[in-house]
């Protein structure tokens, strides 16, 4: 693997065996030509998660890393664990059951690409589901919860549960991290100033597993996140830049 890389692609999985060997397979072909690397952390799997990471390596698959957690730490803490050791400037979140297309991941980068280190740069692409592909009552509790975040926090994001987005890694490793964090990232890098931008993506069938969310999980701790993002919001003072004296 190149010493110099591009983009992270981090990917939290637990329990994800028969997704992830064709799911890499389709991230080799996305990035081709691209410096990359995939980091992805078995949170806890009692499957054969870490097998198929194992053989995938061995197979040749030099750009990929395996953390592992022994018991399961939560999506937030898997992407967060990746980011401390990434190499890349750009990190790029999807999920471990597939539903996410990899083939997104270029054109997202495109947006971003040579505006490193230059003021008012992108630091954060999210992706919006514009074809998603989940049960009526997932769809609807999106929805639901979309709409009362977006009127609390005015974060302007359509969908910020879609494990899909493109972030700038020295900007996600400023924000506070606590479980569920990935669902506010649009509202807490724009907290910090940073332009963000809704990018269309692909949405697909889970071919195989189960989800590892429920509605009810989710709204249960969904309101105590919503009303603690909030409050990080309303006590900031992050819109004043100080002046240096000469």
């Amino acid at each position: 693997m190149s010493d110099s890389v591009y983009v992270s692609v981090l990917i939290p999985a637990k329990n994800e065996a028969s997704n992830l060997t064709p799911l890499l397979q389709e991230i080799r072909s996305a990035l081709v030509g691209e410096d990359y690397e995939v980091i992805v952390v078995d949170d806890g799997s009692t499957d054969d998660t870490v097998a198929e990471l194992r053989a995938l390596k061995r197979d040749g698959f030099h750009q990929l890393r395996i953390i592992r957690h022994a018991r399961s730490l939560g999506q937030s803490t898997s992407i967060y664990h990746a980011a401390t050791v990434a190499r890349g400037h750009w990190l790029a979140t999807l999920d471990g059951d597939g539903q996410n297309d990899p083939a997104d991941i270029p054109g997202m980068l495109s947006l971003v690409r040579g505006s490193e280190g230059l003021a008012g740069g992108i630091k954060l692409v999210a992706g919006h589901r514009v074809n998603r592909r989940d049960t009526a009552s997932k769809r609807w509790a999106s929805r639901f919860a979309n709409g009362l975040r977006s009127r609390l926090l005015k974060d302007a994001t359509p969908d910020t549960g879609c494990g899909l987005k493109v972030i700038e890694r020295e900007a996600f490793l400023r924000l506070p991290y606590f479980d569920h964090m990935h669902r506010y990232i649009p509202a807490l890098i724009q907290r910090h100033k940073g332009r963000m931008i809704v990018h269309p993506v692909n949405h697909r069938h889970r071919v195989a597993g189960v989800s590892k969310y429920g509605n009810i999980d989710r709204a249960l701790v969904g309101i105590l996140d919503l009303m603690g993002v909030w409050w990080l919001i309303k006590r900031t003072k992050l819109d004043a830049t100080p002046e240096e004296l000469q």
